[in-house]
């Protein structure tokens, strides 16, 4: 006897999904669609036999749990898919939701997706979930492993896969067809892609530097002087590579958008596409800058470790007992050096702070552009300041330029003080003001800019 009330109808029955594969990825996604109110059955080439499996989900063979779904999620690798045919009459006319990848780029001729399409014509396949692991699954979607790439040709079939994967935490980017298989599948494939570039800088900073300075402080000493200061080169050389590439990179951060204000002035409009290069520079300023942060980091350990170094404690370095006289341009020079150094550092820790997503999202477009923009160019002027200071009058010593070549901190200062010269002008009321119209939509007319008129008249 049902003790439900009179006039109360019974609950919906929860809808019924199928899962082909009981490895990782299979598993994970069947606890998480069991835990967000779906049933699961698995499709197994051996039912009995296949491992653990979700609380509550059932397992049997393909054929019998391709005919309760309607929506069949294959959990397969390509390599596997010999089975599919077998199974074709009863997949005829449902969704298959294909989630494998590939081991490598350009591995087949066709997309794993176009290839399940052509195995099963009657069915219509939507590739989705290849872009998240077993994992994330168990353990929660994070921002990085939210976002899911879809593709399909039946829009039927991409609505109830967008529906599934909504119900899940997931967002949906709509990739179009099934001929964007492929690009969706190479997105697991690409290894910090934003960061190839930075990456790339850094290292290409970093060897120059370190061998450009290894051959003026260490091989002329030895050339020259007949010393043998090699001990140098853990500490002592490092501690000056560092802060000349974290300030050339930092300032790389802030010169794509100085020549993009030009490129706009020079050209009267806003609404023309920049170059490639220059486009593809200014999406990774971010990577640029939290690299950045890193060498400053070094450099900072790298200076507090000085003090307790061998080479500094050792009884061989006490000379003989002078008395010097007091100079307080050099104590104001060292102070003012210090002091605006960690002034610098400070910013460069709020710049980086203020770029994770945790903290973007809690503030508003003014503020977060107030800080990055505003604030990243006074850490920009503090930096170099504190290389100015570091130099003072050594540029006037002929000793500095070993082998007629400069320091390293003299070339360093050359791409930030660009950077400072070029937005100094640009700050300008003048500039400031006709930069600040074309940003709004004005447009510059005729070969010498005689007419003007707004965009939207």
């Amino acid at each position: 006897m049902s003790l439900r009330p009179l006039g109360m109808e019974p609950p919906p029955e929860r809808e019924l999904l199928c899962i082909f594969g009981t490895g990782d990825l299979g598993r994970s996604l069947g606890q998480r669609l069991l835990q967000t109110g779906y049933r699961v059955v698995y499709g197994s080439r051996r039912p009995h036999s296949c491992g653990p499996l979700p609380p509550g989900a059932q397992v049997m063979s393909h054929t019998e749990a391709a005919q309760l779904a309607a929506v069949v999620i294959v959990c397969v690798h390509r390599e596997h898919y010999d089975f599919m045919e077998e199974v074709a009459p009863q997949l005829k006319g449902k969704v298959l939701v294909d989630v494998s990848n590939n081991s490598k780029k350009g591995l087949y001729p066709e997309s794993n997706a176009e290839f399940l399409q052509s195995l099963i014509p009657a069915a219509s396949v939507v590739k989705a979930f290849n872009t998240v692991s077993a994992w994330s699954l168990q353990n929660g979607p994070s921002d990085a492993h939210r976002q899911v790439f879809l593709c399909g040709d039946k829009a039927e079939a991409k609505q109830a896969v967008r529906e599934l994967a909504t119900r899940l935490g997931l967002s949906v980017l709509d990739r179009g067809s099934l001929s964007a298989a492929r690009e969706v599948e190479d997105f697991p494939l690409q290894l910090f892609p934003e960061w190839r570039l930075p990456l790339c800088i850094a290292t290409g900073l970093t060897a120059f530097f370190f061998f450009y300075l290894l051959i003026r402080d260490v091989i002329y000493a030895y050339v020259e002087q007949d010393k043998d200061i090699s001990f140098r080169i853990m500490v002592s050389l490092a501690n000056k590579v560092f802060p000349i590439v974290s300030l050339i990179m930092l300032s790389l951060c802030y010169l794509p958008g100085v020549m993009a204000a030009i490129l706009q002035l020079y050209r009267g409009t806003k609404y023309r596409r920049f170059p490639d290069w220059l486009d593809h520079w200014m999406l990774c300023r971010k990577q640029l800058g939290l690299l950045a942060l890193g060498f400053a980091f070094l450099h900072v350990l790298y200076t507090l470790l000085i003090p307790i170094r061998y080479a500094v404690q050792h009884p061989s370095i006490i000379r003989e007992n002078k008395t010097a006289v007091f100079d307080t341009t050099s104590a104001w020079r060292t102070d003012s050096y210090f002091s605006v150094g960690i002034l610098g550092f400070a910013l460069y820790v709020l710049l980086g702070i203020t770029s994770l997503p945790s903290v973007s999202n809690a503030l508003s477009w003014r503020e977060f552009s107030f800080v990055q923009s505003k604030l990243g160019h006074l850490t920009l002027l503090l930096c170099t300041l504190h290389t100015y200071l570091y130099g003072w009058n050594k540029f006037l010593r002929p000793s500095t330029y070993k082998w007629c070549t400069p320091p390293g901190y003299m070339l360093c200062l050359v791409v930030p003080s660009v950077v400072l010269v070029l937005k100094l002008l640009m700050v300008l009321p003048c500039v400031d003001r006709s930069l600040g119209r074309i940003r709004q939509g004005w447009e510059r007319t005729g070969p010498e800019g005689e007419g003007t008129k707004p965009l939207m008249a």
